[in-house]
């Protein structure tokens, strides 16, 4: 007898939607709403497996080493872009976290055919990007299947780099070549296979939690504020001067000045605000503390 192949839960139909098209816009939002609430439950159970992946994070950026996202459609979109945010965000170089999406650049507007299923090329990107030891590589892939991060997850192992692995697919878990698999389950989509939507949500809550624990844990917030983000804008200006403001008590006028004085670097000009430093003195402060400003200012 022929053994069918097992069906992801990514690619099985959802009997709540199955007349969809029959609804009324009002019926189809509520619909579509009372599902996505199963996303942030789902993604709760997985606590302990992200915060172990947060932990080897740290770990490697503390050897100097870099995350990568590896992913596909959808999947790899959403690795390019929690990537892209992290340097506005925590102030780090561009490089510290990449997104590599199977098509290339192109694949980030357009849907590149057949790019998903060349395993090859998710060995070159590996190499391409001189994975190594140090770096650690995550896997996306909503129903766990996808050939290019796959290889891609293989070959960074034999690179000897962390390796993790995020998928809405339980019946993909099995095999996965990572060391820490993220599986948070939300079920058969709305419409049938379009993981831009539960698994999707659900993918962006992880890698949303990924970056900015880790992020917390190397000491790029105080408190609850981006004490090292980027003011490439007039509101982010207006952020920096706010936060100076928030930590120091100093008013508007004066943490404006301060902030020009250090160019616009909001943790050095706390830094100087309460060690009494000169700009060279805080920036040394800052190293000899890890960058940890609650160490730095001894608060």
């Amino acid at each position: 007898m022929k053994k069918h192949k097992l069906l992801p839960t990514t690619e099985k139909r959802n009997r709540k939607s199955e007349n969809i098209d029959r609804l009324s816009a009002l019926q189809i939002v509520k619909l579509i709403n009372s599902q996505d609430l199963l996303v942030t439950p789902a993604v709760g159970k997985e606590s302990n497996k992200i915060a172990a992946a947060v932990n080897m994070i740290v770990e490697h950026f503390k050897m100097n080493g870099r995350l990568f996202y590896v992913g596909a459609g959808t999947s790899g979109r959403l690795g390019v872009l929690d990537a892209s945010e992290c340097p506005p965000t925590f102030g780090v170089s561009p490089l510290l976290v990449q997104g590599i999406i199977a098509g290339g650049k192109r694949a980030l507007v357009k849907a590149v055919e057949g790019a998903e299923d060349k395993a090859t090329d998710g060995v070159i990107a590996i190499n391409k990007n001189k994975i190594s030891a140090k770096d650690v590589v995550v896997g996306i892939a909503a129903c766990g299947l996808t050939p290019f991060v796959r290889a891609a997850l293989k070959q960074a192992m034999k690179k000897g780099a962390g390796t993790i692995f995020i998928t809405c697919a339980p019946e993909a878990v099995k095999g996965i070549p990572a060391k820490i698999i993220i599986n948070p389950v939300v079920g058969p989509e709305v419409i049938t296979g379009s993981t831009r939507m539960k698994a999707g949500t659900a993918t962006k809550l992880v890698l949303n939690l990924l970056t900015t624990t880790a992020m917390i844990k190397m000491g790029k917030v105080y408190g609850n504020l981006m004490v090292d983000l980027k003011a490439t804008n007039n509101k982010l200006r207006d952020r920096s001067i706010r936060i100076v403001c928030e930590i120091t008590g100093l008013s508007k006028t004066n943490s404006a000045r301060l902030l020009k004085k250090a160019n616009g670097r909001v943790k050095t000009v706390i830094v100087m605000h309460f060690r009494n430093a000169d700009l060279n003195n805080a920036e040394k402060i800052l190293n000899q503390c890890g960058q940890s400003l609650r160490k730095a200012i001894g608060k």
